[in-house]
């Protein structure tokens, strides 16, 4: 049986749409989909998360964007790499738990996430990110891995 560890770390890339008096942090924990068996006829699904905080006073609303992958340079199917083959294992991110909306720039027939009403000093924003993996993908075994880009907009 084949098992396979990826990891999907997120960079983040803070983009403001203007000059705006704000301070927003924000902070990425990347989706982990652990071990994948080549011969489960399921998908293999996780979470990871992206938070937004506002130290002063922020945007109403900010978005979110995710850039294409590094492996596929597209948004569907993304692809990660191999860490020392040539293989590429096919994943997705999505905007929503039932994994219906990729999330990308809005281009392409991806979907950004939109937060409303982001507020001064209030619990931070976090967002949901849901990886998906789908089956029966005959691939080496190892670790397997991508980096994306996520930009802020407000």
């Amino acid at each position: 049986m084949k098992r396979i560890r990826s990891v999907l770390p997120i960079l983040l890339l803070l983009l403001p749409a203007h000059e705006a008096r704000a301070a927003c942090n924000v902070s990425a924990t990347g989706v982990s989909f652990g071990a994948y068996d080549v011969f489960s006829p399921s998908p293999l699904d996780s979470t990871g998360s992206v938070t937004v905080s506002c130290d002063e006073t922020p945007p109403a609303d900010v978005v979110i964007a995710v850039g294409p992958s590094a492996g596929s340079g597209g948004f569907n199917p993304r692809q990660m790499r191999h860490a020392s083959f040539p293989d590429r294992l096919g994943y997705n991110l999505f905007t929503d738990p039932s994994r219906s909306a990729v999330w990308g720039d809005g281009t392409a027939g991806t979907q950004t996430v939109f937060l409303k009403n982001v507020k001064r000093q209030k619990p931070p924003v976090v967002t949901t990110i849901y990886g998906r993996i789908p089956p029966g993908q005959n691939v080496s075994a190892g670790s397997y891995s991508d980096t994306l880009t996520a930009t802020i907009t407000w």
